[in-house]
Order: structure tokens, then C-alpha cells, then sequence
């Protein structure tokens, strides 16, 4: 073993698919107390409590085969005398010689935290339960049941809070960063695929005045109603997201400039022929195609420009970029 390794600030076990330690670097030795003999050709678990054996087999192994590493796994290994030791484990499967071994990487815990505690109780219970039955299959059983159905309730909950994270909560249409990212994807396919691809900034006409005569709470009305029309009026696989304030976004894919046109004269249609406290509330659109040449950057840009030339024509407009450029207009 390199020398380098061998003396590392940290304990490296190799170990061979069946959990034989193959090597061992002389820091985990000196961690531990154990001679070179002691754990070489030796198995790994006969360092583990009972607990951490289930732990080792419901966790770091299924996953180091499905993802070929495992990283951050708490668990506690027996020294020479017999203490338990906390360590976090870094894993990661690597062929050598035509032969697969389990690296493993060994940090020793010097703090204890809070969690920690909980799992210490709950290995306890683990192997209290384990000692005092004799159905240890049907219970290992139950336990890989219990980890799944976890496993399915964290997953869930992750897409929710990923959900959210997305989400602009006043309109529940996505926000900013998603129509960013979404952008940037879109974007990387029509320079791979030349396919069509256009987007709209869509500005509510006159928000200031809603807020200012009827109240920041018919101004967030106002807000929900254009999202849901826009929401409704979008076909599969367009976004709709709110860009901040009074101002809403949509990337439309395999469409050319004609269609986008067309599409955002009926959304402006839409809101203009809603029914509205106010007697009346309006949008302007600024529509942009993309080319060969634009980055996000440059497509939000001019979507902004074709907007402000909606806005100082008399607002309630649909412009695209492209028809400024026919007319020498210069925002």
C-alpha cells in the first residue's frame, strides 16, 4: 500500500463483495488498536454491533450496488477492547485486477449530535428486540418493510418540497428560477435540433394603479386571475411562470414566430375580455423567436424591448422582436 495511504488522516478498508477485509491502512489500525493480522482475511461485520450489521445490510449495501458508492453513512465499529467507535463511512465500488472491492474511507467522530443520540437509542431497541426473539428472519423482514415504506415517504416529501421550491405561492405558477433553468434547457435543444422555440414577457397594464385604488389585496386577485387564464390558455409542454412583480413569462417550444404571434393575440384577448372588478384590466406582450445566435440572456432582452415598444404604443399590444427590426425601431 502507498505510504501516502497507509498514513492518511483518515481509516481505508478494502473489502471484497462477500465483506472479507482485503486491506487495511495502518491509521484504522492505530484507531482501533488492532494488529494487521487481526482484521486482514478477517470480516468486516465482526467489528459491528448487532444493530449495525442491520444497519450495514438494509443500507450500505443495497445502495453501493444500485449506485456503485455510498457516502455519509453513520455507524459504530468495536475497537480491540471491545468500545464502540462512531465513524462516518465513504464507500465506493472499484475494480482491481478483475476483481471488485469495496473501498471504504473511515472518519472518526470526535462531537456527538443530536441525531446521533436518537440513533444510538434506537440500535438499543434494534438489538434488544433482535435478542429477545427468536424470529430474527420475520423481524429483519419487518425492518426492510419499515426502511421502504420511509424510503417511499422521503421520496414523496422531497418532490413536494422540490414542488415548492418551484412554485410562486401567491399564483401557483412556477417561478423565476425554474423558468431560468427551463429556459436554459429549452434553449440547448433548439441549438441541437433547430426546432422552433419562442418566448413572451407578458407585463399587466396599469398594476400600479390596481394596488393604488383598490388595495394590495385586489392587486394579488388581479395577479391570480391573469396566472389562471394563462395557465389555461397554455398547451402541453409550454411553462407559464411569474418573472416578479406584475410580470409573467412563457416558453413556448416548436413554435415560430407566426404562432407565437397568433397565441399571444388570444391570451391578450383573453384577459381583455375577462370579467374584471375593475371594469377592465389589459396585458402587453413582448414576443421573442429564437435564432442561431441567442443565449438567455439576449432572448430576455429582446422580449423586453418588444414589450416596452407594446407599452409606448398605447399598451393592450402584442409586438414581436422581429417586427421591430422590419419597422427601424430602436428601444
Amino acid at each position: 500500500m502507498d505510504e501516502r495511504l497507509n498514513y492518511a488522516p483518515c481509516g481505508y478498508v478494502s473489502i471484497t463483495l462477500e465483506g472479507m477485509v482485503a486491506e487495511v491502512n495502518q491509521t484504522f489500525l492505530d484507531m482501533m488498536g488492532y494488529r494487521l493480522e487481526d482484521v486482514v482475511q478477517k470480516h468486516f461485520e465482526a467489528m459491528m454491533s448487532t444493530a449495525n450489521k442491520l444497519i450495514f445490510h438494509s443500507y450500505f449495501y443495497p445502495h453501493i450496488n444500485l449506485d456503485g458508492h455510498v457516502e455519509e453513512l453513520f455507524i459504530r465499529l468495536k475497537n480491540s477492547q471491545g468500545e464502540s467507535v462512531p465513524f462516518i463511512l465513504n464507500g465506493r465500488k472499484f475494480e482491481r485486477e478483475g476483481q471488485e472491492r469495496l473501498d471504504c474511507v473511515l472518519v472518526q467522530m470526535g462531537k456527538r449530535i443530536d441525531y446521533e443520540m436518537e440513533l444510538r437509542m434506537a440500535n438499543k431497541q434494534i438489538e434488544k428486540a433482535y435478542w429477545e426473539k427468536d424470529q430474527a428472519l420475520a423481524e429483519l423482514q419487518q425492518i426492510h418493510a419499515e426502511i421502504e415504506r420511509k424510503q417511499t415517504e422521503l421520496m414523496e416529501i422531497n418532490a413536494v418540497l422540490l414542488e415548492l421550491s418551484n412554485t410562486d405561492k401567491l399564483t401557483g405558477l412556477k417561478n423565476r428560477r425554474f423558468f431560468q433553468e427551463k429556459l436554459e434547457e429549452q434553449l440547448m435543444q433548439y441549438n441541437h435540433n433547430r426546432i422552433p422555440l419562442s418566448l413572451f414577457i407578458i407585463d399587466i397594464d396599469h398594476f400600479k394603479r390596481v394596488n393604488d385604488t383598490w388595495g394590495h389585496g385586489y392587486g394579488d386577485e388581479v395577479l391570480f386571475d391573469v396566472a389562471s387564464i394563462l395557465k389555461t390558455h397554455a398547451v402541453e409542454g409550454e411553462t407559464v411562470a411569474r418573472y416578479g412583480g406584475e410580470e409573467f413569462v412563457m416558453i413556448l417550444p416548436e413554435t415560430d414566430a407566426e404562432k407565437a404571434k397568433a397565441g399571444a393575440e388570444r391570451l391578450r384577448r383573453a384577459v381583455q375580455d375577462f370579467s374584471w372588478k375593475t371594469g377592465s384590466m389589459t396585458i402587453s406582450i413582448g414576443i421573442i423567436t429564437a435564432t442561431p445566435d441567442a443565449d438567455e440572456a439576449m432572448l430576455l432582452q429582446k422580449a423586453d424591448e418588444a414589450l416596452y415598444a407594446s407599452k409606448q404604443n398605447g399598451r393592450n399590444q402584442v409586438t414581436h422582436y422581429e417586427d421591430l427590426k422590419l419597422q427601424g425601431y430602436s428601444p
